[in-house]
């Protein structure tokens, strides 16, 4: 039978799972949107642009976050694009804080 203390457990491994896939999702949309507003700043638009969004989405999952910025931070440079890394930075998070914000709202 089980226990309260077994109870508990259960239930904290099963927030804990679900914490965990809704910061997935976050991420997953954070560096969609992320994605979007680089290749804006890259001039690109349409299907490259979508294109470019995934390859930052896939680096993030592949790699981290670091990684993520340290893409963009590349991409921007080799076009000249004047964005310093604090505006990169600050992005990436307002980005996230209104993944979260989504994520909470439609799961």
């Amino acid at each position: 039978m089980p226990t309260t203390f077994d109870k508990r457990e259960e239930d904290f491994e099963k927030k804990f799972a679900h914490d965990e896939e809704l910061r997935f999702k976050a991420i997953a949309r954070r560096n969609k949107l992320l994605g979007q507003w680089a290749a804006e700043k890259l001039g690109l638009s349409g299907a490259e642009a979508e294109a470019y969004a995934k390859e930052g989405l896939m680096t993030e999952f592949a790699e981290g976050d670091h990684d993520v910025f340290k893409k963009i931070r590349r991409d921007f440079d080799a076009k000249g694009i004047a964005q310093s890394d604090h505006q990169i930075r600050r992005t990436m998070d307002e980005l996230l804080e209104q993944a979260i914000a989504q994520v909470k709202v439609t799961g």
